[in-house]
């Protein structure tokens, strides 16, 4: 792979550090009274999901990551895994539930999401920002409380919880935001 000189560091730069790609998330650049001028970054290992600072001078270089993004489905759940299918080459991939995260609970089978490859190896699946959901069980609304912000816990298709507003009654298409699983609308058919 090409080297990344530290002039060209930005935010969206795909590296390599100590043989695991990082992403840089966060790039200063500090030019001191004397002395030679440097980059302050901040890093996300796209394995571990862990994030480290580093300093370079100006004249350093780092390894540029073999960094792609592609289209994949989510075809069912197995014992040790999510299993994943590519949309271009229908290759499958099996991924760990901790690797996807909280994304996991939002996936139905069929669901199109971005899939994140390093070396030929899916490092990073992202589910759409939006699903429509059904509502599995949620308690009735009381009487009286079907207006103002009253919220109530409802579970979703997927095994999902969030909260819903106090008028959403079981059977209810919902949509949710998932980066941060919020409710946002009720789907009218």
């Amino acid at each position: 792979m090409p080297q990344v000189n530290a002039g060209e560091f930005k935010k969206g730069t795909k590296v390599v550090i100590d043989g695991e790609p990082y992403d840089m998330i966060e790039t200063n650049f500090v030019k001191p009274g004397k002395g030679q001028a440097l980059y302050k970054c901040r890093m996300r290992n796209l394995l571990k999901n862990t994030i480290i600072d580093r300093t370079y001078k100006s004249g350093d270089s780092l390894e540029g990551a073999d960094v792609r993004k592609g289209d994949g489905q989510f075809l069912y759940k197995e014992r040790n895994g999510l299993v994943f299918m590519d949309n271009e080459s229908f290759d499958q991939y099996t991924i760990s539930e901790e690797m996807m995260g909280d994304g996991a609970k939002w996936l139905q089978d069929g669901t199109l999401c971005s899939l994140t490859y390093w070396n030929d190896r899916v490092i990073e699946v992202t589910p759409p920002s939006h699903m429509n959901l059904k509502i599995t069980y949620t308690e009735p609304a009381a009487r009286g409380n079907t207006s103002g912000n009253i919220t109530k816990q409802a579970t979703l298709e997927t095994g999902a919880v969030v909260l819903v507003p106090a008028f959403i009654d079981q059977g209810e298409v919902v949509r949710i935001d998932t980066r941060t699983g919020e409710y946002i609308e009720r789907v009218r058919s």
